[in-house]
């Protein structure tokens, strides 16, 4: 299994909205994605409580088959139509792939 990680900072305001009505813009667009994607067995995204200096303000947390699922994933139109908001709206973005 392979789990694929992201945690991202988000610009105070983007696209015309502040952080956090981006931030349940963006988890509904990706959450939409379970069930659509062959291989993903997961998806959830999480918002920051803490506020923190070092906390990130959003996170996605994935599981897949393996990683040609994971591969499949990141070009998926379903995917793929996503990005361009995601993009638009965050300013520091961290990631990590790794199996179990």
């Amino acid at each position: 299994m392979v789990k694929h990680i992201i945690f991202f900072r988000l610009k105070a305001e983007a696209e015309g909205a502040s952080k956090a009505e981006n931030i349940l813009k963006a988890k509904k667009m990706l959450e939409d994605l379970n069930g659509k994607i062959p291989g993903m067995l997961k998806m959830e995204v999480g918002t920051d409580f803490s506020g923190s200096d070092t906390s990130s303000d959003m996170c996605l947390y994935s599981e897949f088959e393996s990683r040609d699922a994971l591969k499949g994933y990141a070009q998926h139109p379903d995917h793929l139509a996503v990005i361009p908001f995601i993009k638009a709206i965050y300013e520091e973005r961290r990631l990590i792939d790794y199996e179990v």
